[in-house]
């Protein structure tokens, strides 16, 4: 047997890794190795889609990358089994499995356009055409399958540190549709990039690291005045320590009541998940917030030992109150009012975000202006931050933000003029 034919029946018995055919690229080479005994019209339409796939994924120059790589996002017995830390617990059967569709993989990542053109059936009828069809690079595959002999214990130790499936390939996710939805493209802010508030970002540090090393911790609140940092906090802790096991899944206060669905879903993957809830109030007449009161303390569908709720909001009273709701006919109008302000107690750990002062916010501003180069003088600097501020109602990490970006377009001006 060819080796291009040979890959391709390798392809087709896969076993525990059978779901790798199906992501794009590799579902596309498998088709085009299927296709070795097709009419001309049928096999140059597969080796056009393949290529074109690939080249678009960036690995035209590394089959052998590309499909190892795939194994890292497939979901399947052995994966998850690693992920749970618990491979002991297959069977000699499984594990055979696993190593012989490593293998394929292996094998299949070698093979080269002229091994394809070899096994075509109806070579001689390209002719002259065979010579200018488009070609690729075999490269090497990831380094967890560089060791064929290695490659389980290797693939079993990202898992346990990445998870698998999606939860391997992404790092955030939005609640949507009563499902978690990847985000393509998760905010790259990190805790470097964040002057000022170093007593309130450690805070929440140690109670995220707490939690991923499995030691008792609290649900938090962020709270405070707008453009503080606070949402910025819990994607920067995100991209810190997603590579230890954490996860973030956004949910909308409105899908609160889903929350059990949430659970459901996420209870059982070995890996740490922050719910998060982001500018987070209810109005008085907002009864939702029982939902959250449940979902924090004392609700039928508990959170799981793998999950923390992290919210941010710019009140430290997460219900809204007017004077009106001071009075009323209600008899025991004090047990309501204590019952809507004692929402925000149920958080663990609230950390303010207060608005920075003259000096806080022009500290900033410095440190801002050395993380992005902005080299000029620094006085001048400092007074036009101050304007800034005032013309837009207020000093806040946010707003020194937007005046750095401004200034930097401003000095990129005037170089190029």
């Amino acid at each position: 047997m060819n080796k291009a034919r040979k890959a391709g029946m390798m392809l087709s018995s896969l076993s525990v890794f059978s779901g790798v055919r199906k992501r794009s690229v590799f579902g596309a080479y498998y088709a085009l190795l299927m296709a070795l005994d097709e009419n001309v019209q049928v096999f140059l339409e597969k080796w056009g889609n393949f290529v074109g796939l690939l080249c678009a994924r960036g690995y035209s120059d590394c089959l052998a990358y590309c499909l190892s790589k795939a194994a890292f996002y497939d979901e399947n017995a052995f994966s998850r089994a690693a992920a749970a830390d618990q491979v002991q617990k297959l069977t000699p059967y499984e594990t055979a499995a696993v190593i012989r569709d490593i293998q394929a993989i292996h094998f299949a990542g070698q093979i080269t356009a002229e091994d394809v053109l070899d096994d075509y059936r109806y070579r001689e009828q390209l002719g002259e055409l065979a010579d200018s069809l488009p070609r690729w690079g075999t490269g090497n595959p990831v380094d967890e399958f560089c060791d064929e002999d290695k490659a389980p214990q290797r693939l079993a130790a990202y898992y346990r540190q990445n998870g698998c499936g999606k939860y391997a390939r992404y790092r955030a996710f939005i609640w949507r549709n009563e499902d978690m939805m990847p985000v393509q493209f998760p905010d790259k802010v990190t805790l470097s990039s964040l002057i000022g508030y170093q007593t309130q970002r450690t805070a929440v540090i140690e109670n995220t690291t707490a939690f991923l090393r499995g030691i008792p911790s609290n649900n938090v609140l962020l709270y405070g005045d707008r453009g503080t940092g606070k949402s910025s906090t819990v994607k920067a802790i995100l991209n810190r320590y997603y590579t230890e096991g954490l996860r973030v899944v956004e949910m909308p206060k409105e899908r609160l009541p889903e929350f059990p669905l949430l659970v459901e879903k996420i209870a059982d993957i070995p890996l740490h998940f922050i719910i998060f809830i982001d500018d987070l109030s209810f109005s008085g007449e907002d009864k939702s917030y029982a939902q959250l009161k449940a979902v924090l303390e004392g609700g039928l569908a508990a959170r799981p030992d793998n999950t923390l709720i992290y919210a941010t909001s710019n009140r430290r009273h997460l219900i809204k109150e007017t004077f009106s709701d001071r009075s009323g006919d209600e008899l025991h109008r004090n047990d309501t009012m204590q019952e809507t302000l004692s929402l925000s107690d149920r958080f663990g750990l609230s950390v303010n975000f207060s608005k920075p002062d003259k000096e806080t916010y022009l500290e900033i501003v410095r440190g801002l202006a050395k993380e992005h180069g902005l080299y000029c003088d620094m006085d001048k600097l400092l007074r036009d931050a101050e304007q800034w501020a005032i013309v837009r109602g207020g000093r806040s990490p946010r707003c020194a933000l937007q005046f750095i970006r401004s200034a930097m377009a401003e000095l990129t001006k005037e170089e190029e003029g």
